[in-house]
């Protein structure tokens, strides 16, 4: 029995009522005396304590355990967020009927403690009573929001059996959202259909299930179904108009959007801020923010919410500029920001690389006192991270707890973009200690930092504890997974994970570019003709990946079957498909091909003008190569380093001396600094032509020490010119920087031994013995 104690304000407010039930002795029979009890009940009630005095009056009256007045009671309580009170009074009446069962259930449930409604309904029925049609929308709502989808079908075949269920919409209503709520979209299609008398909730149900389960076309053929037979019950409301343009904007259907907000204006609900909301988010998805903006101007009272969606929608765009317009907007209409309107902000200024704005906007943060939740700090975390501020953001993260997770997760996705791969791993490894979860970023974020450093066996074991605490089924981890067991060469791992995951245009293109990278262009050519047979549609990195291979095998054949997939599915020409092609039949020895992409592209940047000197370079055209580097000086296209080592190559094979010294000296103009490629070209077009005193003095007067590809490359001149002391000379060098060269020993005493020295070139040969330096053995292909 619940205890309450009589005060002075309880006794004034009842006596009244005492002078008028004492007056007779049968007060308890009398009907009037307990029509006043409900009329107190149902309208009087304010304040907990106004309920509490109510009910002691009740208990000294008798009237504590009749049903009726115990079920207002126990609503009373609830109303005002006290179920155990509901409870204790529920455990003190002896004789329960349904109306009571009723009572608890929904004191709990509507408190949202969804166990206890369950625990009420498990004890009812262990009474032998029979659930009606107010019980069953509480208990199935209650295993929708607990996700117990196995409790919801036991409820469905005890309703099937007691036969309440095909002829009451609020029963079917709720088993719809419950098995959608639980992902099983195709048995709430199955009770839909069973309801014969199908009301606005029902359809509801099933629009809102279908896009919260990622269809959302199915979705909004349902809605227009319902739009379509519907009678006057069955008219969408603001929450199916809810549904329908999430739906819309998940598809980008910009056309079917504003075939809604036509029925809206028309149905007279464009008024609802729900509905008004809704539009607003669904003109941003669909990328149309002038759209957005025209609906948030019809918004008559704009609260925080309509001004989030306008933020909301402009930060999609990646328009920072009017977010924070709107934001000061917003501010001098009286409306004070929350945390999702400052992450917003700040989401935006990261997104757009806006430095100054984004350190502005932190200390505005501060300095008016505004919210910085955790929602806040997380985002101020993400932007310091994305504009490469270490110690910001490490600062920020010092003041975060264990129990923010997703802070600890953006700080090793942070410290991989920030290229510190080392502090990404440790970091990582200190959350496994605290046990805090991963989620899928920082684990894209530590796999791709273990293939960078090249620690196979660590990603290995982080492969090993996804598996263990089933996280193996996200895409991107996978992807990445496929990525690193590529790179390091173990492809029939990375096979194997991609045969056993579900699979998108990523994970086809990763495998792909990882037998590009082993250098099994033929399988990723296979690979590419397996997409192309399950019907999925390749992309431009896919594209471009395959035309490489190709390219690698001079396949003009496999190429030409690319280049006519992609003319046939009008695929888009972008900039790097179209360099790839000039590429690949450069290669393939299709120079005039390579040359009328080129000239029918409107836009080239710095890869394309490289690309089509280095063809016309690597097949002996240095007049043509000249030509397109003047036509490229011309163009907005800056040359840079690789330009120039293109240009200088078609020089070299070409032999024509006075143009790459013309180019090589006009390097300096550019602000392009030699590098040793650069120098070995000059050694290689100065000494085939004979110039090799020339060639000599520029390797002496490098800025930088020559390697033993410089070395080489004038010792090969020597030969060829037969300029043996000089030879023998540029060889010591040779292999001094590069001692484990054979080829530099076996030259230098074929050399002593044309001029006769026959000692010196057996102790040259000697000391290659002493050094361990094996001569290679030769081979054919022939």
């Amino acid at each position: 029995m619940l205890s309450l104690r009589p005060t002075q304000s309880f006794k004034r407010f009842s006596s009244l009522l005492q002078q008028r039930l004492y007056c007779s002795p049968t007060w308890y029979h009398q009907p009037n005396d307990f029509n006043y009890l409900n009329h107190l009940l149902s309208s009087q009630i304010s304040s907990l304590q106004t309920l509490l005095q109510s009910h002691a009056f009740i208990i000294t009256n008798g009237y504590s355990r009749n049903i009726f007045i115990a079920s207002k009671l126990i609503s009373l309580y609830a109303s005002f967020h006290k179920p155990s009170c509901s409870t204790q009074l529920f455990d003190e009446i002896p004789q329960k009927d349904i109306f009571l069962w009723n009572s608890i259930i929904k004191a709990h449930f509507s408190n949202g403690e969804y166990s206890r409604a369950l625990d009420c309904y498990q004890w009812m029925r262990a009474s032998q009573a029979l659930p009606n049609h107010f019980t069953l929308p509480m208990i199935v709502a209650s295993c929708a929001e607990l996700e117990l989808v196995n409790c919801g079908r036991s409820i469905h075949g005890l309703v099937s059996k007691l036969g309440i269920f095909s002829d009451n919409s609020a029963v079917g209503s709720s088993f719809v959202y419950m098995y959608s709520k639980c992902g099983v979209l195709a048995e709430a299609h199955g009770v839909f259909d069973e309801i014969l008398f199908r009301d606005v909730v029902a359809w509801t149900a099933l629009v809102i299930g279908c896009v919260q389960n990622g269809e959302s076309k199915m979705g909004l053929e349902c809605l227009r179904e319902m739009n379509r037979i519907g009678g006057d019950g069955e008219r969408p409301n603001f929450r199916t108009l809810e549904g329908g343009f999430q739906a819309c904007g998940n598809l980008g259907d910009l056309l079917a959007g504003r075939c809604l907000h036509g029925l809206v204006v028309k149905t007279g609900m464009d008024y609802s801020q729900v509905v008004q909301s809704s539009l607003l988010s669904m003109y941003s998805k669909c990328g149309n923010p002038e759209e957005a903006h025209r609906s948030f101007c019809e918004v008559v009272k704009k609260d925080l919410i309509s001004w989030t969606a306008m933020i909301s929608a402009y930060l999609r765009m990646e328009r920072a500029t009017e977010c924070f317009g709107m934001f000061w907007e917003m501010l001098v209409s009286g409306i004070y920001p929350d945390g999702i309107v400052i992450s917003c902000m700040l989401s935006s200024f990261s997104n757009s690389m806006r430095v100054f704005e984004g350190k502005a906007f932190h200390g505005l943060i501060i300095r008016r006192g505004y919210i910085l939740d955790q929602l806040v700090q997380n985002a101020l975390l993400s932007m310091y991270c994305k504009f490469g501020f270490l110690k910001l953001a490490e600062k920020l993260f010092g003041r975060v707890n264990e129990q923010n997770f997703e802070a600890w997760n953006l700080m090793v996705s942070g410290y991989r973009k920030m290229g510190l791969i080392t502090k990404c791993i440790e970091l990582f490894r200190e959350m496994q200690y605290l046990g805090i979860e991963s989620d899928s970023n920082s684990l894209v974020s530590v796999i791709s930092s273990c293939s960078q450093l090249g620690v196979t066996h660590l990603a290995q074991s982080i492969h090993c504890y996804m598996i263990k605490n089933l996280m193996d089924e996200n895409v991107s981890v996978n992807n990445s997974l496929i990525d690193m067991y590529g790179k390091s060469g173990n492809l029939i791992i990375a096979r194997r994970i991609f045969c056993r995951v579900p699979r998108d245009i990523v994970t086809w293109n990763t495998l792909i570019s990882s037998y590009n990278h082993c250098g099994d262009f033929v399988e990723a050519l296979s690979l590419y003709d397996k997409m192309v047979l399950e019907d999925l549609k390749p992309n431009s990195a896919t594209l471009v990946t395959v035309l490489s291979a190709c390219s690698h095998l001079a396949s003009l054949e496999e190429g030409e079957k690319v280049h006519n997939y992609i003319n046939k599915g009008n695929l888009e020409f972008s900039l790097s498909i179209a360099t790839a092609l000039i590429d690949m039949y450069a290669k393939c020895g299709q120079l005039d091909k390579s040359r009328e992409i080129f000239n029918s592209m409107h836009e080239r940047d710095v890869i394309t003008w490289n690309v089509i000197i280095s063809g016309y370079g690597m097949h002996g055209d240095a007049r043509s190569a000249i030509e397109i580097f003047q036509q490229m000086e011309e163009s907005s296209s800056k040359p840079n380093g690789l330009t120039f080592l293109a240009v200088l190559s078609a020089c070299a094979h070409a032999g024509l001396v006075k143009e790459g010294k013309y180019l090589f000296a006009k390097m300096q103009e550019y602000s392009v600094t030699p590098n040793l490629k650069h120098y070995a070209c000059m050694v290689d077009l100065l000494g085939r032509s004979g110039n090799l005193q020339a060639a000599e003095a520029l390797v002496f007067s490098m800025p930088i020490s020559p390697d033993g590809g410089v070395w080489g490359t004038l010792l090969s001149s020597c030969k060829i010119h037969n300029e043996i002391e000089m030879g023998i000379r540029i060889a010591k060098h040779a292999i001094t920087s590069d001692m484990e060269n054979d080829g530099y020993y076996v030259m230098i005493s074929n050399m002593y031994s044309s001029v006769g020295k026959w000692e010196e070139a057996e102790k040259t040969r000697g000391i290659m013995k002493e050094r361990g330096v094996r001569k290679r053995t030769g081979w054919s292909a022939v």
